[in-house]
């Protein structure tokens, strides 16, 4: 694996603590602010709302730029968000610095996922993922329990300070380690690229990563208050259990990464199954501590065991649209996002507790495991699809029939659906 993959995935540390670090945060951010949990849980929403709008838009934005100077640019305009996070002096500023923030760390997936994909042959492109999103995995495991203790220790502010140093970290990991990716001989052709979306097995793929991810983090979201507030946990041991949650994310991301390749549809049925049980058994267990606990490191394993094969998922039945494969794979995951955090909030405004988040997240994932189903069935089919080839098309999409490949034509041919 390319040193410049582990670059990567040292930068999604950054990232991924900022994202998820509210998790930990949300009582003293709505203490401090003056407004309700849930109203602080959509700062979580605003992230990831930021994201599914930013990464599409900035992968077309960028998609002439160089890679290494459009990833310096971005993880720049993040620390930059951090910082005005850390200093908003009210709601309303900080809302805005988490869509700012979102905006850069979309751009910043979408890029930094095509790059990796790039510099590694198409039997390692889950290992490729997998080392990303170990990235997030590991913030998981010290970030976002680190940012817990220093808003319980320090104040809420002093989280966002640790990020932007961390930003700073990456942005000379980037700038010094990266190396030089070729552009493109010509131009792509977005037109082209955006044929994708005219396949069933793209919007499926989309569906499945969106509601996997946002079932879990419909209750991870609120897990602090659910911890305190429900399995009586003291304030302080909430950082370990955070820790624990990110401790689950690193082994599954890792096991998940190591089969996914050859057992993609394995992977994420047994995973988005699993996630359904173990949502379920916290909503009937809540009030035990030990349960809450123990299902924390189990979430934390089933959701990112299954998130190398999402995305290894969409950059197959994508693979097309090498630049819009990665943006519409980081869009789905922070659809889930947004509407994980969203209807926990909902469910939390309509006096049902803390609780009912696992059942409502538990209710979507249920859905992403019939989707998923429903994909298996479609490639045994072997139904064929229309797939954009020609000049630009990477060459591990596959040859193309002699009869339609000439210089500088661009032609449809079929292929069985993946």
């Amino acid at each position: 694996m390319p040193l410049a993959v582990y670059i990567l995935g040292l930068s999604v540390f950054a990232l991924g603590t900022s994202e998820f670090m509210l998790s930990g945060l949300l009582p003293p951010i709505a203490d401090d602010m003056d407004v309700t949990i849930p109203q602080a849980g959509l700062l979580i929403s605003a992230f990831a709302i930021g994201m599914v709008v930013g990464a599409p838009l900035l992968a077309v934005a960028t998609l002439r730029l160089p890679r290494r100077t459009t990833l310096i640019a971005l993880i720049s305009v993040f620390g930059l968000g951090q910082v005005a996070g850390a200093l908003a002096p009210n709601y309303e500023v900080l809302f805005v610095s988490r869509v700012v923030s979102a905006f850069a760390c979309a751009g910043f997936w979408a890029v930094g996922a095509a790059v990796a994909i790039a510099m590694v042959p198409k039997t390692s492109r889950a290992r490729a993922l997998a080392v990303m999103i170990g990235g997030l995995s590991i913030a998981n495991v010290l970030g976002v329990p680190a940012g817990a203790f220093l808003g319980t220790h320090l104040g809420w502010r002093s989280a966002f300070w640790a990020v932007g140093a961390a930003s700073a970290i990456a942005l000379v990991g980037v700038a010094t380690l990266i190396p030089r990716i070729p552009l493109p001989e010509r131009k792509p052709d977005l037109k082209r690229e955006l044929l994708i979306y005219r396949d069933r097995q793209v919007w499926l793929a989309i569906a499945i990563t969106a509601l996997a991810a946002g079932g879990v983090f419909c209750a991870f979201s609120y897990l602090a208050p659910l911890l305190t507030d429900v399995a009586g946990l003291d304030e302080g041991r909430v950082p370990t259990v955070l820790a624990l949650f990110g401790v689950g994310a690193l082994i599954g991301t890792m096991a998940g990464g190591r089969v996914a390749d050859a057992h993609l549809f394995g992977v994420l049925l047994s995973g988005v199954v699993a996630s359904t049980v173990f949502l379920s058994a916290l909503a009937l267990l809540a009030s035990s501590a030990v349960a809450v606990v123990v299902l924390s490191l189990l979430l934390g394993f089933s959701a990112f065991f299954t998130a190398p094969a999402l995305n290894a998922r969409m950059f197959n039945v994508a693979a097309a649209a090498p630049i819009l494969a990665g943006a519409t794979a980081t869009s789905a995951f922070n659809l889930g996002n947004t509407g994980g955090p969203w209807l926990g909030g909902t469910v939390i405004d309509a006096g049902l507790g803390f609780a009912s988040t696992a059942w409502a997240g538990a209710a979507m994932t249920v859905v992403a495991v019939g989707l998923v189903t429903l994909a298996m069935r479609h490639q045994r089919t072997g139904r064929t699809r229309l797939v954009a080839a020609g000049p630009g098309v990477p060459a591990d999409v596959g040859p193309l029939p002699r009869t339609v490949r000439g210089k500088g034509h661009t032609s449809l041919r079929k292929e069985p659906l993946r």
